[in-house]
């Protein structure tokens, strides 16, 4: 499978998100994903599936392939309880260590540099191989990056043709940290948009190929959530065709719809 490195990760390109999945339908699913060629998976304290997700890993006998990262929830980011709750994380999943630890949401009300301490601290004793952030700004990326001990692999964000990343991507860029998109497929509009079902037409491909292909072209990891088997090997069949320039900016094009779909009361001010 295809990577994107960043800062000493290798991150594979496409993944599968977790978020909603639960109990049996969520260790099946993981399972069919990790058969058909998966090799990277995205869980979260918040979902509430750790547990899950690597009981999958650990039956397919693949663990030492496979790209697991969990996110810390934005009340668990004081020190003492980045330190606490990552153990129950591991514990939940009986791992001796993730290959990515996120910061899920900013937390205004923790120091950025004590949150960051810590994970490196994590890292540095092998609960994780690399640490990152999700939902950051410009400026708080540019923050992580003085105030972090370590290297800042991603930042994990919603993104997709609908939605203009573009200051929040050049940032990252700039600073060699690898953009990981969530609700890639903005949660079923691709499929509905004539302009990526008529490129999709010409490329023998579905519009959420199509949408999931912008992204991974422009050097964008996509962890799409399913909960639909046969959309796995779909969602993952994308390195077979090529966007021209033209058809990249009408895509492009989408993002004057402005359509963010997360947005929370703890969200920050977004770019």
């Amino acid at each position: 499978m295809d990577v994107v490195k960043a800062n000493g990760a290798a991150i594979p390109v496409v993944g599968l998100g977790t978020w909603t999945l639960r109990g049996r339908e969520c260790t099946e699913l993981v399972e069919e994903a990790v058969a058909v060629g998966y090799r990277h998976f995205d869980t979260a304290q918040m979902y509430g599936n750790e547990a899950e997700v690597a009981e999958a890993v650990r039956r397919s006998g693949k663990r030492a392939d496979i790209f697991i990262t969990t996110k810390i929830q934005p009340e668990n980011l004081a020190p003492r309880d980045v330190e606490r709750t990552v153990k129950d994380s591991l514990s939940r999943m009986n791992l001796d260590h993730v290959d990515l630890l996120l910061i899920h949401w900013p937390n205004p009300r923790v120091a950025l540099a004590d949150t960051l301490g810590a994970m490196a601290k994590l890292k540095l004793a092998g609960a994780t191989s690399h640490i990152g952030v999700s939902n950051f700004t410009v400026a708080l990326i540019e923050e992580a990056v003085k105030v972090s001990p370590v290297p800042i692999v991603c930042n994990q964000i919603e993104c997709h043709p609908f939605l203009d990343q573009t200051k929040v991507i050049e940032a990252c860029a700039k600073r060699g940290i690898a953009v990981v998109a969530y609700s890639p497929i903005a949660r079923g509009n691709a499929p509905a948009n004539a302009l990526l079902e008529r490129i999709g037409k010409a490329h023998g491909k579905s519009a959420a190929q199509v949408c999931l292909r912008w992204l991974t072209q422009q050097g964008i990891v996509v962890i799409p959530r399913t909960s639909n088997k046969s959309r796995l090997k779909e969602n993952l069949d994308i390195s077979d065709f090529a966007l021209s320039d033209a058809e990249m900016k009408e895509i492009a094009g989408l993002s004057r719809s402005k359509k963010r779909i997360v947005d929370w009361a703890w969200s920050p001010k977004w770019d």
